[in-house]
Order: C-alpha cells, then sequence, then structure tokens
C-alpha cells in the first residue's frame, strides 16, 4: 500500500534550501549536460520575469516571474540542482 503526505510536508525542507545564495548552486543543464553556477548563466530581464539560459548551449535552464505576494519558479530545465548548505 502507497502513503503519501501532501505538498507542505515541503515547506520546511524547500524552505532551508531556497535560503541560501541560489546563484552559488550548481545546476546541471538539462539539454547539454554542462555544470555551472547559476551565478553563470545568461540571465535576460526583457521577458515578463528573468530567464536563464546555459552558457554553454543557451538553453533555458530557469525563468523566474514574480507578483505581488507570489513568485512562480520553472526549473524544467535543470537535470540537477546542488546547494551548499552552510554549517552542515
Amino acid at each position: 500500500m502507497n502513503t503519501h503526505l501532501d505538498g507542505n510536508v515541503l515547506a520546511g525542507a524547500l524552505g532551508e534550501v531556497f535560503a541560501v545564495d541560489i546563484t552559488t548552486a550548481v545546476a546541471q543543464c538539462a539539454s547539454c549536460g554542462t555544470s555551472q553556477a547559476m551565478g553563470q548563466a545568461l540571465v535576460y530581464t526583457d521577458a515578463p520575469g528573468l530567464v536563464a539560459r546555459c552558457r554553454t548551449c543557451g538553453e533555458v535552464v530557469l525563468r523566474v516571474t514574480r507578483s505581488p505576494g507570489r513568485t512562480w519558479l520553472d526549473m524544467r530545465g535543470v537535470r540537477c540542482l546542488e546547494l551548499h548548505v552552510p554549517g552542515e
């Protein structure tokens, strides 16, 4: 029998992860496999949000759109995200 919890169980873990500087996180591009710090991405601000592209192949790795009280994060272009968590 499979059991599951609702998405609220993610709040603690994701809150801790995204409390770190995301620009130092190493993202692996889902398109070409290159691993680079997010701070090295090519970010375009002329869209309805921020669009980050892989510096190697140019594919979109991340989209961030904000409005008052909300943030939308699309990371389908990131195969894996490695974060350094201080104190661990």
